[in-house]
């Protein structure tokens, strides 16, 4: 065992594979030949390569800014520029939409809009490259409810409001399924290997939870609640951000395998970190922060074959026309509303090979924070080391298109399917919501990588190749789908090297990411990264929040009501 009590077996499978990858020797995978013969499939990197040179700020991308700006061609003028065209700029621009300002553009450095959320699509069905669930909204959350509303993928109670999720988008049963000892079983707690001390742990953790569920501080607010700006800010829940989940853990003296497997396994899942890295907060508010109160069931969860590609579809579809991809920002100089000056961007056309000039009266940067330092002129020193504390995890998601459904033993084939003590966190199952259980199918595999350094993660990630990525992947899964082969016949790689803002301890409850979050000048700022959780929920709550502060400068109202 290793500090947080998880099976040692766990973490050489682990440091095996960042060794081949830091190494990236072709020789260490010399067996995987056979294995890969006849399979076709890509690599990916999104956002690397004009992300980078945004970073480095070429020569020729700084000439070319300077001849834009001192030459006398056309300035083209917005009332907003949106730089960034993932769930937080999409939400943006559905916000200032539907309160009445139209007079905007986003401007995207991928060829495709969607950031995390994008997803993909074959001739069998669409699938996710990231993010693929939204947890039932909970009743507060109006805007939320709102837009899933638009989406017909919620109703709503006449009787109190609560939002019901529509059939075909609610997750279909068998939802989730763990793989231990050989079987299939469902749920992902691993009772089958759980000793009679072990379920005594977990009905205690549980008990803990609910405590946390129920708990409110004397404002009468929840500890634990999607969007986290409404959480409560009491030095009791607080205090949890100050510690590790396990040291957290060790201090409520657990010791149980199974349950500390399933802790791990959750910050992996939700956060790219593992237990050991894990502010003890983040934990709490995994388990707690969905239900009202701890008799409440479950909330179901939403997700759709693209994943949450199916919310970019929705949101994108209303404005694509003001969509501009391929076209990174590569310079933002912040204007001042009180004098009437505009900001001024220069954006990259990769077409041209040149820069192009565009005024706004406001700008939303929804695009991540750590890009600010290069991109963003004129802001405060203090601001930029703000920015500088922020953490990002690195991820593998692979695609694997199959022809037929592998062969399982125990539990059928589920949504939601994970093996026990595996660095993957399993993979999910694209045609699962349409009610196809069998022949062709896609599988979405997801990989967080957890080094504690997480620069060192991104260099293995550019080092690897696509045939050393299929190989792990294939040893991943081969184990619990031996005729894995016999169905696989395409296999997609892509590579995040910043998917997800991790939530260390002291970062929630620190000052940074609000001092990040406050406009410089005319520039607002939106992303999930300014609420330390990567969540879909966040990112749109931040969307909305920096359309919102937009309208106010502009003495214009806002819309907040759920029915629209």
């Amino acid at each position: 065992m290793n500090q947080a009590g998880i099976p040692e077996g766990q973490f050489s499978r682990r440091d095996w594979l960042l060794t081949s990858l830091a190494a990236a020797a072709a020789t260490q995978f010399s067996g995987c030949q056979h294995a890969l013969a006849g399979l076709t499939g890509e690599l990916l990197k999104p956002g690397m390569t004009l992300g980078h040179q945004l970073r480095d700020r070429s020569q020729e991308a700084r000439s070319a800014i300077d001849a834009t700006a001192n030459s006398e061609g056309s300035v083209r003028n917005l009332d907003v520029a949106i730089v960034g065209a993932g769930i937080a700029g999409l939400s943006a621009a559905w916000q200032l939409k539907r309160s009445g300002l139209s007079s905007f553009r986003i401007f995207e450095l991928e060829p495709e809009v969607g950031g995390t959320s994008r997803s993909g699509t074959c001739d069998v069905t669409e699938f996710p490259w990231g993010a693929h669930y939204v947890p039932l909204p909970d009743v507060s959350n109006l805007d939320l409810i709102a837009l899933f509303r638009e989406m017909q993928a919620v109703q709503v109670s006449e009787h109190d409001g609560a939002p019901i999720a529509a059939e075909g988008v609610s997750c279909r049963d068998p939802q989730e399924r763990l793989f231990v000892n050989g079987e299939w079983l469902e749920d992902l707690y691993p009772r089958s290997i759980a000793t009679e001390s072990d379920l005594k742990e977990w009905d205690r953790f549980r008990e803990i939870v609910h405590r946390w569920i129920d708990w409110r501080d004397a404002q009468g607010n929840r500890a634990f609640l999607i969007p986290i700006a409404y959480c409560s800010q009491d030095p009791d829940v607080l205090k949890l951000d100050q510690i590790t989940a396990a040291n957290w853990l060790r201090q409520q003296g657990f010791s149980s395998p199974p349950l500390l497997w399933l802790v791990d396994y959750c910050c992996r899942d939700d956060y790219g970190l593992t237990v050991e890295q894990t502010s003890a907060w983040a934990v709490m508010f995994y388990f707690a922060s969905r239900l009202q109160n701890s008799n409440n069931p479950e909330p179901p969860l939403l997700t759709w074959p693209a994943g949450n590609g199916a919310i970019v579809r929705h949101l994108s579809s209303q404005f694509s026309d003001q969509i501009e991809t391929s076209r990174p920002a590569m310079q933002i100089i912040p204007g001042n509303g009180a004098l009437n000056q505009p900001s001024v961007l220069h954006i990259w056309n990769p077409d041209s090979n040149s820069a192009e000039t565009w005024t706004a009266r406001h700008v939303i940067f929804a695009a991540p924070q750590f890009l600010t330092p290069h991109v963003l002129a004129n802001q405060p020193v203090e601001r930029i080391a703000s920015v500088r504390t922020f953490s990002y995890g690195a991820w593998v998601v692979a695609n694997l298109h199959l022809s037929k459904r592998p062969t399982s033993v125990g539990a059928p084939l589920s949504w939601d399917n994970v093996i026990y003590q595996s660095a993957s966190l399993g993979y999910v199952v694209a045609t699962h919501q349409v009610g196809s259980d069998f022949g062709p199918t896609v599988w979405t595999w997801y990989y967080p990588l957890c080094d504690p350094l997480p620069s060192k993660d991104r260099e293995r990630l550019l080092a690897a190749t696509w045939e050393q990525w299929a190989e792990v992947i294939l040893q991943d899964l081969r184990p619990v789908h031996p005729d894995l082969g016999e169905c696989l016949s395409k296999l997609d790689v892509l590579i995040w090297g910043h998917a997800m803002i991790q939530p260390r301890p002291g970062f929630v409850s620190g000052s940074d990411r609000h001092r990040a979050a406050e406009p410089v000048g005319n520039v607002h700022f939106a992303g999930t990264d300014l609420s330390g959780l990567a969540l879909m929920e966040e990112a749109f709550y931040h969307g909305l929040r920096a359309a919102n502060e937009v309208m106010a400068a502009r003495d214009q109202s806002v819309s907040t009501d759920a029915a629209n």
